[in-house]
């Protein structure tokens, strides 16, 4: 029977939504596993809009982020108010700014960061259900907040954003763009991809070994 794996998206695009290419990876390496894939998103507006030609946020326009994450998957994704536990085996967060602007608020907050609530049901009961996680990028900023105190974590090696992570109970461990940090007593895997990746290649490597770990992880 096929491994059934939520991916949780937080928008279209690496400055204010999901990272592109990470996301991409994600579910290809899953495709090729066999995995059945669902997608979901918050149905909430973006923090806000950049303009990512130029870099520069966008005044007077709002998104939403369902719509947005939409168009990286040819439209199959649903509301993350629909995701249930029961019907998964595990759930993988790409990362993006969007992770840390729509899924949460860490990047204005830092570690007084607040959860998307949907976010917090869904990734909590896999947890308790003993379910394994996979967060990649800045998504780990989320981690003590979701798992509680001495998760053990990895974004690589950006000293300032791991010790805001700290600051929530996680443990930082330094890793490279192509290897994985794996929290067995809590069923999570992690990688830096683009906190460290200078090309797509690069964030490969890892998103595939973190892709693999949760799949292995996943009790028959």
């Amino acid at each position: 029977m096929s491994k059934k794996i939520a991916v949780i998206l937080s928008g279209c695009g690496v400055f204010d939504g999901s990272e592109i290419y990470e996301s991409v990876i994600t579910l290809l390496c899953l495709d090729k596993a066999g995995a059945k894939v669902q997608c979901f998103a918050p149905d909430i507006q973006q923090m806000h809009v950049v303009n990512h030609f130029t870099g520069d946020v966008v005044e007077n326009e709002s998104r939403n982020v369902l719509a947005e994450a939409a168009r990286l998957v040819r439209g199959d994704i649903k509301d993350l108010a629909q995701a249930k536990m029961i019907d998964f085996d595990a759930v993988i967060i790409p990362g993006g700014f969007g992770a840390a602007k729509n899924l949460c608020d860490f990047a204005v907050k830092g570690s007084a960061l607040l959860l998307n609530e949907e976010l917090k049901r869904f990734v909590q009961a896999m947890h308790q259900a003993k379910k394994p996680v996979g967060a990649m990028c800045i998504a780990p900023a989320m981690v003590g907040k979701l798992f509680g105190e001495g998760v053990r974590f990895t974004i690589g090696d950006d000293k300032p954003t791991a010790e805001a992570i700290e600051a929530t109970g996680a443990i930082h461990e330094v890793c490279s763009v192509n290897d994985i940090c794996i929290d067995d007593k809590n069923l999570l895997v992690t990688t830096p991809a683009y906190m460290l990746a200078n090309n797509i290649s690069a964030a490969a490597v890892g998103v595939e070994k973190l892709v693999q770990a949760v799949l292995a992880m996943i009790k028959t």
